[in-house]
């Protein structure tokens, strides 16, 4: 790990995690934030689901982050939590393991895990990005759900042998593996958010991508080898690229770069940054139907910008059939949107008999 200069950086006091979740990844939060109970269900099942055994296992087998180990680490997410000005200081350790990885997990306490593998390719400012993206993993409530929803799964797999089931398995694993991709661009604005250092952030996809000869690779090609794949190939090309992702719960770490670069240009980061964001006190007052609306907006807009060959091919369709019916994107987004107003209708009442 290198070190570099102290400088200043904005702090966000108040700040809610709705600041640097992805419209998708916040949707889904706030629907199973809005259900009565579900956290105490949460809560009861996760000493069903040995928590504590997981921690317990990881204070045998690993290093606990503290001012006395790891002190560079624990600096770090001081400075994360102080930052994103968290309510609480997730525990961390450091795992002896070569993978590459960080991971949070836990549904009372949600801890953070760094693997060895993972410190020594990432110098000091890259790793404040990776401390500061599981912060907002573990600040969102990803942990919670994730770990939720995997045990979930894991239910409804033994009705996978049945045709019927094994479709409908697929479409639940399909949808989560969506969401949980879209959490993770998530906690890559929270990461930066924490550093302010987009040089460094864009450097932890490179090293993930290509390991440590970082000397031996370039910022601009590294981001347009994201526009080359988005725009290469064919129809075929385009379905492969679905296939790909499919069972991904991770974006590829040159589309994540891409994906960080595009809400920078989008100028919510300057915005955030000079203290325009939501704050923890409104979120109460978050409402689904919104926030569908935003997810739906979003990928209306991805969709209408996409230069994916697929993506084109349907999208000339959808004009062949006539400008009256408008893009597939615009017809989904105003599906969506319906949906979450009769969401929004039903929990205010006036959708019940």
């Amino acid at each position: 790990m290198t070190n570099s200069p102290d400088r200043v950086r904005a702090h966000f006091p108040e700040i809610s995690t709705r600041t640097w979740e992805h419209p998708a990844d916040r949707t889904a939060l706030v629907t199973l934030r809005s259900l009565s109970g579900f956290d105490t269900v949460l809560r009861t099942l996760s000493g069903l689901l040995q928590e504590r055994q997981h921690r317990l296992l990881y204070l045998a087998t690993a290093v606990r982050v503290d001012d006395k180990q790891f002190r560079t680490l624990h600096h770090l997410r001081a400075d994360c939590v102080r930052i994103l000005d968290a309510p609480t200081t997730p525990e961390m350790f450091v795992l002896q393991s070569p993978q590459v990885n960080a991971f949070t997990i836990g549904m009372d306490r949600p801890f953070i895990v760094l693997t060895t593998g993972l410190i020594e390719l990432m110098d000091t400012e890259e790793l404040r990005f990776v401390v500061g993206h599981e912060l907002g993993h573990a600040l969102s409530g990803h942990a919670v759900y994730r770990t939720m929803l995997m045990h979930l799964l894991r239910i409804s797999s033994s009705f996978g042998w049945m045709p019927v089931g094994g479709w409908a398995l697929r479409a639940i694993v399909a949808a989560l593996m969506e969401w949980s991709r879209k959490s993770e661009l998530s906690g890559d604005r929270a990461g930066l958010l924490c550093g302010q250092d987009v040089e460094a952030s864009v450097r932890v996809h490179m090293k993930t991508a290509g390991g440590a000869w970082l000397t031996e690779m370039n910022h601009g090609a590294f981001l347009a080898q994201a526009d080359d794949y988005e725009r290469s190939g064919d129809l075929r090309d385009g379905v492969l690229k679905l296939l790909n992702l499919e069972l991904q719960s991770h974006p590829f770490s040159v589309l994540r770069a891409a994906e960080l670069r595009r809400w920078i240009q989008s100028g919510e980061y300057e915005r955030i940054l000079g203290g325009d964001y939501p704050r923890r006190a409104h979120d109460k007052n978050a409402r689904i139907s919104d926030e569908i609306k935003g997810a739906a907006r979003t990928y209306r807009q991805n969709f209408d910008q996409s230069e994916d060959p697929l993506i084109r091919t349907v999208r000339n369709l959808s004009r062949d059939v006539g400008a009256a019916v408008g893009t597939v994107g615009q017809e989904v987004g105003e599906t969506v949107s319906k949906l979450g107003k009769r969401l929004s209708d039903w929990r205010n009442g006036e959708g019940k008999d």
